[in-house]
């Protein structure tokens, strides 16, 4: 499975401002110690990353020694985490300055977290290196990209909606669901359910960011996406779509629609997580990217993605200022320490090739960057996802990995009190407010 932080992540670097500035970017390498690569045929390249469970992990770790077998004298030490566990060990790792503890390749989610790795000299630039990988999935690389040059190599790239249990959703009289709905027929099917005995929805507040989701999309459609970009530029918040967007969470928080537990429950780690509530069948929904049939498929007994798995969009609402098309997401990447040796840059590469990304779509384990692999996804829910995702709306960036981690920080922080009631739609737009002027 590939997860949003992954996503999914998901989608998946958390990333702080107070990086020491420094070139030097550990590696776990033996026989190369600097960004220029030494020897490349007696290398170690560590990789992190966070199919931990079931096929996914499975097939990283074929893809490896396949890459082991075809370069002799590079050893890939593969080190599969859990999702929260992986993103709280990279930051410490990147904190720390300790070269031993910085991995070769790992997993990046681009944006604000991106600019500050970039700014601390700790992520090697790919433009050259890896430009044939780059003109192949140019189209997915903007997040990626830093003062014009490339610092990651996007291998998903997918959007957050609502992955629902057809089976719960029949049983409480739900004999239709819209793709593109508008919050009336959500508040409808949230109704449906509770009236039929079933939890409508799960979500890992415990962790924060799967709760944040639920403001940054409502963003999406309060917002246009140039008020948006023009907020971020102008750190001013004022604009009244940012308190309409508190708004109608306050809305949806109040028709208590969340699993029991919800404020300490965690998103993907096991059963009794979001994702495992919705692989389990205890919960109708979720709201969660793309990455979520991989990591259901690693929470059930039987380690497949469960057949009952269907998807729908985010809901719309009646006199919205943003773009129906538009959506919230964004993608997985490989970035390469500073200090890696060039066998790490081959493998990042390698991962992006034609036959690792058809093998990654074929485990519906994400949505493939590499267009040789888009017609490889076998799960059909997840393959609704492809034409959604290039309709030709704005995917808005995650906001606290498009804002970075102290302003991303503080906006997350700020939407859990909201949904633990302790906080209303203007202290949300005041914690960012206070964030990115303190920056």
């Amino acid at each position: 499975m590939s997860v949003r932080r992954t996503w999914a992540a998901a989608a998946a670097v958390a990333m702080a401002t107070g990086l020491a500035l420094t070139g030097c970017a550990g590696t776990g390498s033996t026989g190369n110690t600097g960004g220029d690569g030494g020897d490349a045929d007696s290398s170690t390249v560590v990789w992190w990353h966070n199919s931990n469970t079931g096929e996914g992990k499975d097939y990283y770790d074929k893809v490896a020694a396949d890459f082991e077998a075809a370069n002799p004298g590079v050893t890939v030490k593969v080190e599969a985490m859990q999702h929260e566990d992986m993103l709280t060990k990279l930051q410490a790792a990147l904190q720390s300055g300790d070269d031993a503890q910085i991995p070769d390749v790992y997993m990046s989610r681009g944006g604000g977290e991106l600019k500050n790795e970039v700014e601390a000299g700790v992520v090697r630039d790919l433009t050259t290196d890896a430009a044939d990988t780059i003109s192949k999935i140019s189209g997915f690389t903007d997040q990626y990209t830093v003062d014009g040059k490339v610092y990651a190599l996007p291998y998903s790239m997918g959007i957050v909606g609502f992955w629902y249990n057809k089976d719960l959703f029949a049983a409480a009289g739900i004999d239709e669901v819209n793709p593109a709905p508008t919050m009336d027929e959500f508040e409808g099917y949230v109704e449906a359910l509770k009236s039929a005995g079933t939890e409508p929805i799960s979500v890992g507040a415990g962790d924060k960011w799967p709760a944040a989701h639920y403001w940054y999309y409502n963003v999406v459609r309060e917002c246009s996406f140039d008020t948006v970009q023009a907020a971020i530029e102008s750190k001013d918040y004022s604009d009244e779509c940012f308190i309409k967007a508190g708004e109608r969470l306050e809305d949806t928080i109040g028709l208590e629609p969340f699993n029991a537990g919800f404020l300490s429950t965690p998103a993907q780690s096991g059963p009794t997580s979001a994702s495992g509530l919705l692989a389990t069948g205890k919960v109708g929904m979720e709201l969660a990217g793309h990455w979520e049939p991989g990591v259901a498929g690693g929470l059930t007994e039987d380690g497949k993605v469960p057949s009952f798995l269907g998807w729908f969009a985010y809901p719309t609402f009646d006199g919205q200022a943003g773009d129906p098309a538009d959506q919230m997401g964004g993608g997985d990447a490989w970035s390469v320490s500073t200090g890696a040796p060039d066998a790490a840059v081959d493998f990042a590469e390698y991962l992006l090739s034609d036959e690792v990304q058809t093998g990654f779509a074929e485990g519906d384990m994400g949505l493939p960057t590499n267009p040789a692999a888009t017609g490889s996804i076998a799960n059909e829910t997840l393959a609704q996802l492809i034409p959604v995702r290039d309709a030709g709306g704005n995917t808005q960036l995650y906001l606290d990995t498009r804002l970075g981690q102290s302003v991303g920080g503080a906006m997350n922080d700020a939407i859990a009190l909201m949904f633990a009631g302790q906080a209303g739609p203007q202290d949300i737009v005041d914690a960012i407010q206070s964030a990115a002027e303190a920056e």
